[in-house]
């Protein structure tokens, strides 16, 4: 899959529409079918075809997606270990390990 941001999105939506689409775009560059992606991945036809669709899939289809692609490494950076710009950083982070939220916002 491509490493282009998402982030400038507007809206989780069509965020989720970009994402159907550059799967959609490995999806015919390895020269499947719809159906035969979704044989690949262990996925029903129909969810699939929503997915292309709609953008809407549950977080296990996709990552079954993402193995029939050979495209999981790329969900690695989810939600990684933030990128630390001091030391100064590190240790104010040490100090506050928090285990709970305390806004419910």
């Amino acid at each position: 899959m491509n490493k282009i941001l998402l982030l400038n999105e507007p809206n989780p939506g069509e965020v989720a529409m970009q994402l159907a689409a550059r799967v959609k775009k490995c999806r015919l560059e390895l020269n499947l079918t719809q159906e035969g992606l979704a044989c690949r991945a262990g996925i029903k036809f129909a969810t699939y075809r929503r997915f292309e669709q709609t953008g809407e899939i549950s977080l296990r289809g996709l990552l079954q997606i993402g193995f029939a692609l050979n495209a999981l490494p790329d969900f690695d950076g989810l939600f990684s270990q933030r990128q630390y710009q001091s030391i100064d950083d590190i240790l104010n982070e040490r100090e506050v390990n928090r285990k709970r939220g305390k806004k419910n916002e």
